[in-house]
């Protein structure tokens, strides 16, 4: 991948963790099994990552291809104005959040999520034309998007019971549980995306994939490896260690983070939604 391509590598690993991070807050505040003081601090957490998403938006150069990688320049200004709306509409759900004003903060919270999605389906539609479908590249996103901020929400969590003790294991285990199941299920696509051929190779004179060290770090790093701690931080989470759960999580987020990046860094660079 040239240095060019890094501001769009960038940009897009930004969105997911504001997307992620949006859904999957309004979902745990939803089931109501965690403190306000979590909700909280997720909800500004997740604030700031769209905030980076809209900066990086804005500075991003609206450019008919990078590298070699042929870009849809119409959708460039309706993403920029929906981060901007999911920005402000996160704001909103943060105030919420702190004043405590619980039915506002449920509906700001849909609206979020709602535009949340759409700002994927936009920047999917910024980068569908090399690849094989549209489809390919908004699953890739989607999911992106679902297991670094599942990954992440549930990390987070595992600090609030050295404070509550007494917090039920119940949401812990089922973040744990759905990490694993959103992380097998983008590990699915992502072999469905290698198997289908690009319309237009950024880089012909590439060698293969197979002998590109940053596939092999994207699906053992990235995917695989993840899944695997996820696991162990649900098992230990069932017995209640949760201290040991919350380190196992520290890594797979520190892995999902650099899988996410490899994976957009390696579609820029092959056309191949990771």
């Amino acid at each position: 991948m040239s240095l060019d391509a890094l501001p769009y590598m960038a940009f897009l690993v930004v969105l997911e963790a504001a997307v992620g991070g949006a859904v999957v807050t309004y979902a745990v505040a939803r089931r109501g099994l965690v403190t306000r003081g979590y909700i909280k601090f997720c909800a500004a957490s997740t604030l700031a990552c769209a905030a980076l998403a809209l900066w990086s938006a804005l500075t991003l150069p609206t450019a008919s291809s990078v590298s070699g990688y042929p870009l849809d320049t119409g959708p460039f200004a309706a993403t920029r104005a929906a981060i901007a709306v999911l920005c402000a509409l996160l704001a909103g759900y943060t105030w919420a959040a702190w004043t405590e004003r619980d039915s506002l903060a449920h509906g700001l919270g849909l609206a979020a999520s709602a535009v949340a999605l759409l700002c994927v389906a936009l920047a999917a539609a910024i980068f569908r034309l090399p690849t094989w479908g549209y489809t390919g590249v908004f699953a890739s996103l989607l999911l992106g998007a679902l297991s670094l901020g599942v990954v992440t929400l549930a990390m987070v969590l595992g600090h609030w019971y050295l404070t509550t003790p007494r917090l039920s294991a119940k949401p812990l285990n089922e973040l744990s549980l759905a990490a694993i199941a959103v992380l097998a299920v983008q590990t699915a696509v992502v072999f469905l995306n290698l198997a289908a051929p690009v319309r237009v190779n950024p880089d012909p004179g590439a060698p293969p994939l197979i002998q590109d060290p940053a596939f092999w770090l994207r699906l053992l790093v990235g995917l695989a490896f993840p899944i695997v701690l996820a696991w162990l931080a649900w098992r230990a989470s069932l017995i209640r260690g949760m201290m040991s759960a919350t380190g196992l999580l520290y890594i797979a987020t520190g892995a999902v983070l650099a899988g996410e990046a490899l994976a957009r860094g390696l579609q820029l660079a092959t056309a191949k939604p990771f």
